[in-house]
């Protein structure tokens, strides 16, 4: 499974591109959005998938 960015809720401060350790997170169109190919959850590298940790708008990084 992958996670996703709700992108009503994004405020598109991109603190979320910079802790994805698989650079799955990228800018389109002006919102952020998760390549579910890349997206591995974080596992392997943390504990938790630092997207949701990182964001600053709880509940805007979600499990797909």
């Amino acid at each position: 499974m992958a996670y996703k960015i709700i992108a009503s809720q994004c405020t598109v401060c991109g603190a979320c591109e910079f802790e994805c350790p698989n650079a799955a997170i990228s800018l389109k169109n002006d919102i952020y959005v998760i390549d579910p190919k890349k997206c591995t959850e974080c596992e392997g590298h943390c504990d938790t998938p630092q997207c949701a940790v990182i964001c600053p708008v709880p509940g805007t990084c979600v499990q797909a």
